[in-house]
């Protein structure tokens, strides 16, 4: 691990349209069932799943955020702060298909590039679907996304979203971490590092002789078994 005796905790917003069948994603992943029923979502609700990745221990925080346009307000909000996304659309919904370009930009627009994944949902239901294949290859292409083809239903590909999700995360902090020590170590005055150990460092970087101040970003790491949003479930 990275540091001993702790754990990487990463949230997960999954969006798109209302029935697409995010909810039911987040209840088979974490709780390992599956209902027909839908309910719709009002707000935002959480479950969390720990898991394991190449010997490190994750805790995924998974927000179910609503599909319907009289929540977005609140559903925006709780993007922020948000290390990786799930965008969903069902194969028998072709506007829930045509609008993950719309949902992307709103997550875009909270926090920016984070690791993502476009997930195709009930394609089980085949015979019913209005989304050809080559239409769906060709927008994970033009949005440059891991995509996959996905039945909650029958719990197809459902562990292997959130699996991606975290390696991908994983793989970014130690690369962040590693800029971090090199830059330290180069004493160099790079956007995003703060350093104020040293003087020298200080006055060789300003030409007035005040301090040079660099930040550094916060890795999102909680104690293990202890949750940061407390104790929450889907209702």
């Amino acid at each position: 691990m990275l540091e001993e005796d702790m754990e990487v905790a990463i949230k997960v917003v999954v969006v798109g349209n209302g029935a697409v069948g995010k909810s039911s994603m987040i209840q088979r992943y974490c709780k390992g069932i599956f209902t027909k029923d839908y309910k719709k979502t009002i707000g935002v609700d959480f479950l969390e799943r720990q898991i394991a990745v190449n010997g490190e221990d994750v805790r995924l925080l998974l927000w179910d955020t609503a599909g319907q346009e009289e929540f977005d307000a609140i559903t925006k909000a709780y993007y922020r702060g948000a290390q990786a996304c799930v965008l969903v659309f069902s194969t028998t919904d072709r506007e829930s298909f045509q609008s993950i370009q719309t949902w992307k930009e709103k997550v875009e627009a909270e926090v920016g590039d984070v690791p993502t994944v476009l997930v195709q949902n009930k394609i089980d239901l085949l015979e019913e679907t209005v989304i050809k294949n080559e239409e769906a290859e060709a927008l994970a292409k033009r949005l440059k996304l891991r995509f996959y083809r996905a039945s909650v239903k029958e719990d197809l590909n459902v562990t292997e979203v959130f699996r991606y999700l975290a390696d991908k995360y994983l793989q970014r902090l130690k690369q962040q971490t590693a800029e971090e020590t090199e830059v330290i170590h180069t004493t160099s005055n790079k956007i995003g590092v703060f350093n104020t150990s040293s003087s020298n460092v200080c006055n060789q970087n300003s030409s007035n002789g005040r301090e040079v101040i660099s930040l550094r970003p916060n890795k999102q790491r909680t104690k293990k078994g202890k949750n940061p949003f407390g104790s929450c479930s889907l209702l």
